[in-house]
């Protein structure tokens, strides 16, 4: 694991269907709004762990953290373009996924 500097979601893809999920308190969810944060190393990693449990599961695939910065509303933000793009849904089919549902364009 790398030297933790900003706040820090877990994120993958639900092996289903598909869709990009966000590890919350009650287990995976698709609102990136929802996610637990780490905000230490120790948090980090036991976000981490149970993304493996996961994985190893069957339940997930592609699971990894990424840093974020926390919103005035306690919301994560992703800080990197790649996550960016990832809570908004496919960008190929503007009628399916996140978008589709109404979901909050997050810039």
């Amino acid at each position: 694991m790398t030297k933790f500097k900003h706040p820090q979601i877990l994120l993958a893809s639900n092996l289903k269907d598909g869709e990009v999920v966000f590890l919350g308190h009650n287990g995976w969810e698709k609102d990136f709004r929802l996610a637990r944060i780490a905000k230490s190393q120790e948090e980090a990693q036991i976000l981490e762990t149970i993304g493996k449990t996961d994985y190893s599961a069957n339940i997930i695939v592609d699971v990894y953290l990424t840093d974020v910065e926390i919103t005035d509303e306690g919301a994560p933000r992703p800080l990197h373009y790649r996550e960016k793009m990832r809570i908004k849904g496919p960008s190929v089919r503007l009628d399916l996924g996140k978008q589709a549902c109404g979901a909050p364009d997050e810039h």
